[in-house]
């Protein structure tokens, strides 16, 4: 299965030892994970939670306002989200109490840097299907079903014509779509007088998604034609 749809998942990443938040962040950016938030306490991770909605949440036991059992419990009041505990503590009866209180997984430190990535995968690829499109192009992804282009860390939304069009390039990647095939993709079965609009929208479909929308790379020109999408391989 190609596992590159999860790398677009959110990461929250608790733990009060800031040399094990930046290796474990490093791990998971290195292997493509492009977005992974860190906290250090029950508080800081409780907002983060809140206000950034990660996909999954590796959590330590032990933390200077708190436990991860607690914050668990905490974090069960407005997300269900899957949970890893990540932590030092490798007697039965923490793990028995993490597992008892929904987690999807318990890693015990010190650990091995791939088994944390599959073990992350693992959880993430039983919690999500890829259940809708996902585009890897050069130096970004688009998620369908977010209408978003993710950069980096940057989540740019799309419009609901940027939506479609995209979508119309994606289901025929690497082949040439007419201007009038995008033209009546986006405005229905009468797509005459519509080629400036359509110029003007991928214009801005290249700031979002190219490095250099001057010089694209991703979604091509065929002069006199129409444009094609050149996906990631």
């Amino acid at each position: 299965m190609d596992d590159s749809f999860l790398y677009c998942k959110k990461l929250l990443l608790v733990d009060d030892e800031p040399d094990l938040l930046n290796m474990v962040s490093d791990i998971l950016k290195d292997a493509g994970f492009q977005t992974v938030f860190t906290a250090a306490s029950v508080k800081e991770a409780v907002s983060k939670a809140k206000h950034e909605s990660p996909d999954l949440i590796l959590l330590d036991v032990m933390l200077p306002d708190g436990d991860g059992f607690s914050l668990m419990e905490q974090l069960r009041t407005f997300t269900d989200v899957p949970v890893i505990f990540l932590t030092a503590k490798d007697e039965p009866a923490d793990k028995l109490a993490g597992l008892g209180l929904g987690a999807d997984d318990y890693i015990a430190k010190p650990f091995l840097p791939q088994e944390l990535l599959l073990r992350v995968c693992a959880v993430l690829r039983r919690t999500y299907k890829e259940d809708a499109p996902l585009v890897a192009l050069d130096g970004c992804i688009i998620d369908f079903s977010r209408a978003e282009v993710l950069k980096g860390e940057k989540r740019i939304p799309l419009t609901a014509k940027e939506h479609t069009l995209l979508e119309t390039l994606a289901r025929n990647e690497g082949r040439i779509v007419t201007v009038d095939a995008l033209c009546e993709a986006l405005w229905g079965d009468n797509p005459f007088g519509y080629q400036n609009s359509l110029n003007a929208h991928v214009r801005r479909v290249r700031e979002k998604i190219e490095t250099d929308p001057s010089k694209p790379v991703s979604l091509i020109t065929v002069k006199g034609l129409g444009y094609k999408l050149i996906a990631r391989k």
